[in-house]
C-alpha cells in the first residue's frame, strides 16, 4: 500500500503550542475578560497525521462518538440510503439507522496504531469499514424487543404514549454509563422534531460483541418537560449524567407561530405531541440533562441558566462547573457558563464570545483572540416564571410584521440599558422593557450579539476535551470543529474574515485549557481540502476531513473526528495526532 495513501499532512509546531499554552496560563490569572494579542497563530514545521479510521455506507454521517473507560469505540451510522442492499460479515444491511461499537480495539490504548483504511468503492460503499477491529451492529431503528418502547427503536411517542408519531432514522450521541464489569447502560439520541433519546441495556460477550439485554430497552420519557426538539450531540457530565442537546434551528422566534413559515410543520409535529397544545417556543433550545440515569424512571431536566440556542453540544469542565457550548447554523456563537455549585447546572452566569482574528485570512494560521462578554446570571425557577409569560400562543395570534414574542426592539433595549449605550443612535438610552434579563436566557444568541460578541461562526460543531487529560494537565486542550467556514466567516466582513477557498470543507480547532479551564484563544490545528467544485463527486479531498462534527480526544491526546458531509461520497472517521 502507498505509505501516503489515506493520511493527510499538516504542519504545527509542539514547541510553539506549548509556549502559546503558556502565555494563556498567565493572561487568564486574574480575570474572565483577557486583552487580545497581535500574534498570529503557531502553525510551523513539524508535522501531525491524519489518518483514516473508517467509513460508513453511502447516505450516512457518523454520529455518537463515544469511548469507554475500557477503550471500547461507540459510534452510529446516521440516516443510510435505503438503497443499500449489501450485507456485512455479520448479515447486515445498512438501509436503517445503526448504532454500534468497533469490536477488537483498545482505544484507550496510546500503542493503538494502525494501517487507514482505503477509499471504499464497488460493494464497499454499502458496508462499515474499519482500518482496525471491525463494526459490531447493536441494534437499528425499527428493532424491537420483549420490553422494548411503543413502536420500537427511535420511536417517538406523543407524550402520553398512545400513539407514535414517527420512528427516527437518526442516531446521534452516544453515552454509556457502566453498572458493572461489562454492562451497562448506552443512551442514544434520536436527532428528530420531536426528539427522542433511547436506553439500552447492554452487554459485552465472551466473543467481544456488544448485545442488548433484551427486558431493559426504553425510550426516555420527555413528557415532564413537555418534549424535546433535534436531541443532536451531547456529552456525558463528570458526575456520569448524559447531556443531550436540543439544536433549535429557529433563528428568529417571531416564525415559531408562522402559519408561512417554511418548517412550520415541525412546530405541528410537536404541538401533536402535546395532545394539542400549542408549544412555547422558550421551552427549546436548552441543554437537558437526565439525573438518575440509570433508574427505572431517569428525570431529564433542561438547564435553563445555559442559555436557549442552537446547541450542538455541551462540555463541563472538570472543576464540574464551568461549561462550553457551541451554537450550530449561520452567525452563531461560542458560549461559556460557569454554574454557582459544582454538579448543578441550574444556576450561574452565561458568556459569550468576542474573538479577535490574527492579522491573516490563511485559515491554516488564522487564530483568534478569545475575550468573554458577560450575558447574565440565572436559574431554572426564574427563567421558567419568565418563559410561562409566552404561553397559550398559537398560529392564530401570528400578525404579518410583527411578532408574537420578545422583539428585536426590546432587545436593544434591554441591551442599551446593560451597556448604558445608545445602540441603535436614537439620541437616547433605552431603559430595560422587563427589569429582568430574560432576553439573555431565552433569546440568548439575539442578546449576546447586541452586547458585542462575535456572531459570525458557521457550522459550529462538536466541543470537547479528554476529562482526565483536562484534570490531570496531561491533555490541556479543548476541540472545536467547524463543519464549515464559509458565508458568515468567510464573507469579508466583521470580526472573522477567512479565504473562503477550502471553506466548504470544515475546520477543527484546538483551544488551550488555562486557569480555572478559562479559554482564551482558538487555533487551527485541521483544515479541510483541497476544495474541487468541479469534481462529479468527493469534492474535498478524499486524503483530508470534510465537514468535521462530532469530535472524541483520547486519552493519549488524539483526536477522533466524525464527518457530516456532502463533499464526501462515503463519510469518514478520521484519527487526529496533533502531537500534543
Amino acid at each position: 500500500m502507498n505509505q501516503n495513501n489515506g493520511k493527510a499532512l499538516f504542519k504545527v509546531s509542539a514547541l510553539a503550542l506549548a509556549v502559546a499554552g503558556t502565555t494563556l496560563l498567565a493572561a487568564c490569572n486574574n480575570s474572565d475578560n483577557n486583552t487580545t494579542s497581535d500574534t498570529t497563530s503557531t502553525m510551523d514545521t513539524d508535522t501531525q497525521a491524519l489518518t483514516r479510521l473508517a467509513t460508513v455506507p453511502l447516505g450516512a454521517e457518523i454520529t455518537g462518538l463515544f469511548t469507554t473507560e475500557e477503550g471500547d469505540l461507540f459510534f452510529n451510522v446516521q440516516h443510510p440510503s435505503s438503497s443499500n442492499t449489501v450485507s456485512d460479515a455479520d448479515g447486515k444491511v445498512f438501509t436503517a439507522g445503526t448504532v454500534g461499537v468497533i469490536r477488537d480495539a483498545d482505544f484507550s490504548s496510546a500503542d493503538l496504531a494502525f494501517d487507514a483504511v482505503e477509499v471504499p468503492s464497488g460493494d464497499d460503499q454499502q458496508l462499515v469499514r474499519t482500518a482496525v477491529g471491525s463494526y459490531n451492529v447493536i441494534a437499528q431503528n425499527g428493532d424491537q424487543w420483549a420490553g422494548a418502547p411503543t413502536g420500537s427503536l427511535g420511536a417517538i411517542s406523543t407524550a402520553d404514549g398512545s400513539s407514535v408519531i414517527k420512528v427516527s432514522n437518526d442516531p446521534d450521541f452516544n453515552a454509556f454509563i457502566s453498572t458493572g464489569t461489562n454492562e451497562g447502560y448506552l443512551f442514544t439520541n434520536w436527532e428528530d422534531r420531536p426528539g427522542g433519546m433511547s436506553r439500552l441495556k447492554i452487554r459485552k460477550l465472551d466473543s467481544g460483541d456488544w448485545s442488548v439485554v433484551d427486558n431493559d430497552v426504553m425510550m426516555v420519557d420527555f413528557s415532564s418537560v413537555d418534549g424535546t426538539w433535534v436531541n443532536c450531540f451531547g456529552t456525558l457530565s463528570p458526575w456520569m449524567t448524559p447531556l443531550t442537546s436540543e439544536e433549535l434551528y429557529f433563528d428568529d422566534t417571531s416564525d415559531w407561530n408562522n402559519p408561512g413559515y417554511t418548517y412550520i410543520s415541525d412546530v405541528e409535529a410537536l404541538q401533536t405531541y402535546l395532545g394539542g397544545t400549542y408549544p412555547n417556543p422558550y421551552n427549546y433550545g436548552f441543554i437537558v440533562e437526565i439525573q438518575d440515569p440509570t433508574t427505572a424512571t431517569p428525570t431529564p431536566v433542561k438547564m435553563r441558566a445555559m442559555g436557549r440556542f442552537s446547541h450542538e453540544n455541551s462540555v463541563v469542565m472538570p472543576d464540574k462547573k464551568t461549561a462550553y457550548m457551541s451554537d450550530d447554523g449561520t452567525g452563531t456563537i461560542f458560549f461559556k457558563f460557569v454554574a454557582d455549585t459544582a454538579e448543578d447546572l441550574s444556576a450561574g452566569t452565561l458568556y459569550a464570545a468576542k474573538v479577535t482574528q490574527d492579522s491573516t485570512t490563511d485559515p491554516t494560521k488564522a487564530g483568534f483572540d478569545i475575550q468573554w462578554v458577560e450575558l447574565g446570571h440565572g436559574d431554572n425557577a426564574t427563567i421558567n416564571g419568565w418563559i410561562a409569560n409566552y404561553d397559550g400562543i398559537d398560529q392564530g395570534s401570528y400578525s404579518a410584521g410583527s411578532t408574537s414574542y420578545i422583539s428585536d426592539t426590546e432587545i436593544n433595549d434591554w441591551a442599551e440599558s446593560k451597556l448604558q449605550q445608545d445602540l441603535d443612535s436614537s439620541g437616547s438610552i433605552a431603559a430595560n422593557p422587563f427589569g429582568d434579563d430574560r432576553v439573555a436566557f431565552l433569546e440568548t444568541r439575539k442578546a449576546a450579539a447586541a452586547l458585542g460578541a462575535t456572531a459570525e461562526f458557521r457550522k459550529m460543531e462538536g466541543v470537547n476535551i479528554n476529562l482526565a487529560g483536562a484534570a490531570d494537565g496531561s491533555v490541556p486542550y479543548a476541540y472545536m470543529s467547524m463543519s464549515e467556514f464559509n458565508k458568515t466567516m468567510s464573507d469579508g466582513t466583521g470580526a472573522i474574515q477567512l479565504d473562503p477557498t477550502n471553506a466548504d470543507c470544515g475546520a477543527v480547532y484546538q483551544m488551550a485549557l488555562g486557569t480555572n479551564f478559562n479559554i482564551t484563544r482558538m487555533e487551527p490545528v485541521l483544515v479541510g481540502g483541497p476544495y474541487d467544485g468541479t469534481a462529479t463527486a468527493n469534492t474535498c479531498s478524499v486524503d483530508n476531513v470534510a465537514n468535521p462534527d462530532n469530535l472524541l480526544v483520547l486519552n493519549d491526546g488524539r483526536v477522533v473526528v466524525g464527518e457530516d458531509s456532502g463533499e464526501h461520497e462515503n463519510n469518514m472517521l478520521w484519527l487526529l495526532n496533533p502531537e500534543l
